[in-house]
């Protein structure tokens, strides 16, 4: 404005003397020319600028947020799957080298020439009675640490820390002294039930997330309402049917040492059976008769370290597997949350969780599954058939309980046994795909067929004894070998699938599946202490002990149809530190189905308790 206004006002004083016109006029005209251009310029720059700016920061014109949106919660939903089937990978890695190790390490310390040549100085029997006592002792105590355990270390590095530990014990066989043995049986014995509840707690974490990544959009528009109930049951009955899927497989796996390494040095049934008389019930404890020598010829040391490096090399890879492939089941402020209530109320809420009707009720059904893992593992396993120990589910060994010790072994011979337990194992693996029926058939169908198949075995098995050396009896040992394989896998797919159903809540899960396999540990214990009973005695406990827990059972949902009041502790809130890091107060962590869940929790249990921030009071003040 200020060049446009001087070449206006230049000419509008008549008084001044001005040289000739022409080129002055023509310079003020070519200066007026240069500031009328010089504005539009300036404009066409900062347009352009601010153009190349929008670009850069602003929408772009193929940009599709809806599209993205779907992408981004599809790439979330795969990442579930990839977790689940990463924990089933490894679970089926970590059970398939420990329990083929211990099957292996226990045959040849089983032969009485392999423990004088080798280890006549360190009194091998000895050892191996302080690693049975180390691995089904020490698990009694674990209700008192493994939420501790859990809520210190996450869900996934507890994971990871029990893995860890069951490789430790296999390195530890690299040198088989007391101070390498004992301590690590020690070691399992604290980490299987941790193991265990952290595992069941990561599958039922993973079911919900996913659930949370399928229905996002109902979450965003329905922020504030209630999730509808039984929600998410569709994607646990998948996720724990995956995973058991995969670890009935173990059994399978840990056959492998016997297969392709031990046969070669195993004798024949003809001499390993020789002074063997009677089998199955006419027989008392273990397998009487039973030649104290099975190896024809000993296996040289080179090759027994070839064969445990091969398992170090699978036990760690399936370290490996949680720690890399593995994501977290929460998110960091959740685990703050999680473990902020306080380690006084994380002490005390599994024994508070017992209050409820529906757990009180399970116990029996608990009780009987541990009996019934080790009915196969003993009947058919070494363990049961050669030394009388036993390697369960979860992994303890044991004197032989209730079992077939004297059914399959005696009768087919020692070398046959691993097919006996790829019997199981295939059958197992198999038949728990059968639970995906719950999709639609009522819940307790699966359960109830399980243990309609096992009644019917044991009542088999206590009215027939096979003969020994019999070969034509194989293929009804297999048959029940996998007839008990179908029944178990109903029953554990089953039981993981109701605990996951019934208690939705994040904050409850890992107490719940800690209470679970803690009293499947006490049932392995007590059947530590009565291995010397007859063999139909113990049939008969294992059919009375299952007959209680369908009864149990069938009561408690009875009661749940009628909505009778559940009688469950009140989470306290979280107790936010005030320094050490600024915390989010605005519900930062109340997404989807764990809101949901917190508020079903809250309708359907009136009984709790009103204040937030403390657990309930004593039993006079709640209804049960």
């Amino acid at each position: 404005m200020g060049a446009r206004l001087g070449c206006q006002q230049r000419p509008s004083n008549p008084d001044t003397i001005q040289g000739p016109p022409e080129a002055p006029m023509e310079k003020d005209v070519d200066g007026c020319q240069d500031g009328a251009k010089t504005v539009p310029s300036a404009r066409l720059g900062t347009e352009g600028t601010e153009t190349q700016l929008d670009d850069f920061v602003g929408a772009h014109t193929d940009y599709n947020e809806e599209e993205e949106e779907q992408k981004y919660f599809r790439r979330k939903r795969l990442g579930v799957i990839k977790n689940v089937v990463a924990a089933s990978l490894a679970g089926t890695l970590t059970y398939s080298v420990y329990l083929g190790l211990l099957q292996m390490q226990l045959i040849l310390h089983y032969d009485e020439t392999y423990r004088e040549v080798k280890y006549s100085n360190i009194q091998l029997e000895d050892i191996d009675r302080k690693v049975l006592m180390g691995i089904n002792v020490t698990p009694v105590a674990a209700l008192l640490y493994t939420p501790i355990l859990i809520r210190f270390f996450g869900t996934k590095w507890a994971m990871f820390l029990a893995v860890g530990i069951y490789a430790l014990f296999v390195s530890s066989n690299y040198w088989e002294r007391y101070y390498t043995l004992v301590p690590s049986a020690v070691a399992i014995g604290m980490v299987i039930v941790p193991l265990w509840a952290s595992m069941g707690t990561y599958i039922m974490r993973m079911a919900q997330k996913y659930y949370e990544y399928v229905n996002y959009k109902e979450e965003q528009e329905k922020e504030k309402q209630r999730a509808p109930r039984d929600a998410c049951n569709a994607y646990i009955i998948v996720f724990q049917t995956v995973f058991y899927s995969c670890f009935h497989l173990s059994f399978v796996c840990a056959q492998m040492p016997m297969v392709f390494f031990l046969n070669n040095y195993v004798y024949q049934l003809n001499h390993t059976l020789f002074a063997v008389k009677h089998c199955g019930t006419l027989s008392h404890g273990t397998l009487p008769g039973f030649n104290k020598t099975v190896l024809q010829s000993l296996p040289r040391s080179v090759n027994l370290i070839i064969v445990e490096s091969a398992l170090m090399a699978a036990a760690f890879l399936a370290m490996l597997v949680v720690l890399v492939l593995c994501g977290a089941a929460y998110r960091p402020m959740e685990e703050i949350d999680m473990r902020s209530i306080g380690w006084g109320n994380i002490f005390q809420l599994p024994f508070k969780h017992m209050r409820d009707y529906r757990l009180r009720h399970l116990f029996p059904l608990f009780i009987y599954s541990g009996f019934e893992v080790l009915f196969v593992c003993t009947g058919f396993s070494l363990v049961g058939s050669v030394m009388g120990w036993e390697v369960t589910e979860q992994g303890q060994m044991m004197l032989s309980p209730c079992s077939l010790q004297n059914y399959g072994v005696c009768a087919l011979g020692l070398e046959r046994l691993a097919y006996l337990l790829m019997a199981y194992g295939f059958s197992a693996s198999v038949c728990s795909s059968l639970a995906l029926c719950m999709l639609r058939l009522r819940r307790h169908i699966p359960l109830l067929a399980g243990a309609f198949i096992h009644a019917v075995l044991l009542v088999t098995l206590f009215c027939w004894a096979p003969e020994p050396r019999y070969l034509a009896q194989a293929p009804l040992l297999y048959s029940i070998a996998a007839l008990w394989g179908t029944g178990s896998a109903l029953n554990k797919t089953g039981i993981s699938i109701l605990l996951g159903m019934l208690y939705k809540k994040k904050e409850r899960q890992d107490f719940i599946f800690t209470i679970y396999h803690w009293w499947q540990a006490l049932a392995i214990f007590t059947v530590y202490l009565w291995s010397g009973l007859p063999m139909k005695a113990k049939l008969s406990i294992m059919l009375l002990t299952l007959v209680v827990a369908v009864g149990t059972y069938l009561w408690m949902e009875r009661k749940v149809a009628r909505n009778v009041e559940v009688r469950l502790p009140r989470i306290p809130r979280p107790r936010h530190k005030t320094r050490g890091y600024r915390y989010l107060e605005d519900n930062s962590d109340d997404t989807g189905s764990d809101g949901d869940g917190d508020k079903e929790d809250d309708d359907r249990h009136p009984t709790e308790a009103t204040r937030e921030d403390e657990l309930p009071k004593e039993d006079g003040e709640q209804l049960g």
